[in-house]
């Protein structure tokens, strides 16, 4: 009898973990789609769960979104991370730097919406996409291609501006044109893309 629960136990919890990636995964997209608002009765009807499922994975609005901005910053930090690799220091700065553009500009106030909320999960967000910026910054200034008194903070502050500032503009190569500016004055000439 105690391998019959035993193996119930863990098909449960597969179960509940799948429901859990599923809910993830679709709540992502929806927030993509709609913004930080969208509504929560329709994220488990497309995850295919009802909400009495989603609310006990996540409790909360607030909840929902943290956990899908944190697996964002996730990614977003590992790629950083993986470009840490490239033998040119200014071409992996240039190519985070543009993901993080894009992530800013698919965002649709989801980072905003979380990061207002005094946690946990928003301060290990900001604190990762910092220490990825630092080391990006740190290894190309050594290279000696860019400025010395570039600061990995401002760049950060920099390119979510510019994602802010052009997420809803009719001209989509905007972003594109200001993030070379900003390249360009911390002594990055090209732009290589991702």
């Amino acid at each position: 009898m105690e391998n019959f629960s035993g193996s119930q136990e863990v098909s449960m919890r597969a179960h509940a973990r799948r429901n859990y990636d599923q809910i993830l995964r679709v709540a992502t997209t929806v927030f993509a789609e709609s913004g930080p608002d969208a509504s929560l009765n329709e994220i488990a009807r497309r995850a295919g769960v009802g909400p009495g499922t989603l609310y006990r994975h996540f409790p909360n609005r607030q909840a929902l979104q943290a956990a899908v901005l944190g697996e964002r910053i996730e990614n977003l930090c590992g790629h950083g991370a993986d470009l840490l690799s490239l033998p040119d220091a200014d071409t992996a700065l240039a190519r985070w730097l543009r993901s993080l553009l894009i992530h800013t500009r698919t965002d649709k106030g989801l980072g905003a919406a979380t990061l207002t909320h005094a946690t946990d999960q928003g301060a290990q967000c900001r604190i990762a996409i910092e220490e990825t910026a630092a080391r990006l910054v740190a290894r190309a200034k050594d290279s000696g291609t860019v400025r010395g008194d570039t600061s990995a903070d401002d760049l950060v502050h920099l390119v979510a501006g510019i994602g802010l500032a052009t997420e809803h503009r009719s001209d989509p190569a905007q972003a594109e044109r200001l993030l070379d500016t900003v390249l360009r004055g911390i002594g990055i000439p090209g732009t290589p893309a991702p």
